[in-house]
């Protein structure tokens, strides 16, 4: 059948239609580490890349297969490659195209652990990452210099949640021979970067993609649009004889399959080196998530819509962040990037500050308190003292995270339950001095 070009129908159908040996229309779980050759001469193609196909299941499995085709389907990319989190999508989206003495520039606002990651880990690794100002998509381009690999931002950043300029700096990039990694997680199918000049996508599809909280992956999904090969002296990972996979050039060695150098050498390098592989059975789970993406996505953002319209006329609410109350450019960029609804993500501070914050916290009832996004259920944390404890608090203000700022991923309950156990919770937060 051709390919719909509807998420709904995509989210379904995309990667597979049956199984050919048994005709089953679930995809199965292929519980396997290894898969037979057909020869020596099969063998032999397959690790020379002259033909593709399984080898073993650190570097590819069949149920993984599917969810790649299926996320690469709906984000309108050409390939993808499945990983064990968010956090090694990142992480390999990066080392995949920087080495020791290059740099990235990234936006500043990030998930806690994304900027433990970069300021930290990848720094000890001899990659520099330098924080620019999404505010001033021009900030990019002054940190830029002869060995920035790559730029990085959240498109709607955990927990500040205001909208990246997506194509402002990808255009930037696209000046210098830089692509754009956007970290899409907080907004499956409401925005497609790619349709506004980002190069590559990461997920953590633990997140809204699985939308169960049962299990953790992450996912790389390559535009095909990127002309890697037109930039040798900014992209020499993909462009000069690789001596981890037979001096391969990888914008020459799979020109014949497509656009899709940076991702097969992702997955044929760094996840067989590395090993940081999705499980078969993870990768099951997300499917069936995805089956239900585009209508729990329409709940989570009409319910977060009614939360945050609440909380915004709350006595004890100091002010709420969530980009259907955007003013100016972040009102101008939420509408331009977000199509279908404003996400499920909503930040707000009690008058009453940090103490008022915990109090909040300890009087849910409903509302979960944990330390995750995206679940179907409502759930909430405070991040300065969890998710974002890392950062100095000169780094948490960068962030969007203040002393008694909460963080809700508003689920797909009715939203009269969620308001009533907000409402309960918010009076008993109200009662700390200066709260209301």
């Amino acid at each position: 059948m051709t390919l719909s070009k509807h998420p709904a129908t995509i989210a379904l159908h995309a990667g597979y239609r049956s199984d050919p040996a048994t005709g089953a229309v679930a995809v199965p779980i292929y519980a396997t580490t290894a898969y037979e050759f057909k020869s020596a001469d099969h063998a032999a193609n397959l690790f020379a890349l002259k033909e593709f196909g399984n080898i073993y299941t650190r570097i590819m499995n069949p149920t993984n297969d599917v969810l790649e085709k299926r996320m690469a389907a709906l984000e309108g990319g050409v390939a993808a490659l499945a990983v064990a989190s968010g956090q090694s999508a990142s992480a390999l989206a990066i080392q995949n195209i920087a080495r020791a003495g290059d740099n990235i520039v990234s936006s500043a606002e990030l998930y806690g652990g994304t900027y433990n990651l970069f300021k930290n880990v990848l720094r000890d690794q001899g990659i520099e990452v330098r924080f620019a100002d999404s505010a001033d998509p021009e900030s990019f381009r002054r940190l830029t210099d002869a060995r920035t690999r790559a730029y990085y931002a959240e498109t709607l950043p955990n927990p500040k949640i205001e909208v990246f300029p997506i194509a402002e700096v990808a255009a930037i990039g696209q000046s210098f021979g830089i692509p754009l990694i956007v970290d899409n997680t907080a907004a499956p199918l409401i925005c497609r970067p790619f349709d506004h000049g980002a190069a590559i996508c990461v997920y953590s599809i633990t997140k809204w993609i699985s939308g169960h909280g049962t299990g953790v992956g992450g996912l790389i999904i390559d535009s095909g649009t990127f002309d890697w090969a037109r930039f040798p002296e900014r992209q020499p990972a993909l462009n000069n004889p690789d001596p981890s996979y037979h001096d391969a050039v990888w914008t020459e060695a799979v020109k014949s399959i497509g656009p899709v150098a940076y991702i097969i050498k992702a997955r044929v390098t760094l996840l067989r080196d590395v090993g940081a592989c999705l499980s078969p059975f993870n990768a099951f789970l997300a499917l069936q998530g995805i089956e239900t993406l585009p209508l729990r996505m329409k709940a989570h953002c009409e319910n977060a819509n009614v939360v945050a319209a609440f909380l915004k006329r709350h006595p004890a609410v100091e002010r709420v962040v969530h980009p259907s109350l955007a003013q100016g450019v972040a009102k101008t960029r939420a509408e331009t990037y977000l199509k279908g609804g404003y996400g499920g993500l909503i930040g707000f501070e009690l008058k009453g500050g940090v103490e008022a914050g915990k109090d909040f916290i300890n009087a849910l009832k409903l509302v979960y308190h944990v330390a995750n996004i995206g679940d179907a259920r409502t759930l909430a944390i405070h991040p300065a003292s969890t998710t974002h404890s890392q950062l100095s608090a000169q780094e948490q203000l960068s962030a969007g995270v203040t002393p008694g700022y909460v963080r809700l991923s508003i689920g797909i309950e009715h939203s009269d339950d969620i308001l009533e156990d907000l409402s309960q919770a918010l009076d008993v937060a109200s009662k700390r001095k200066g709260s209301a």
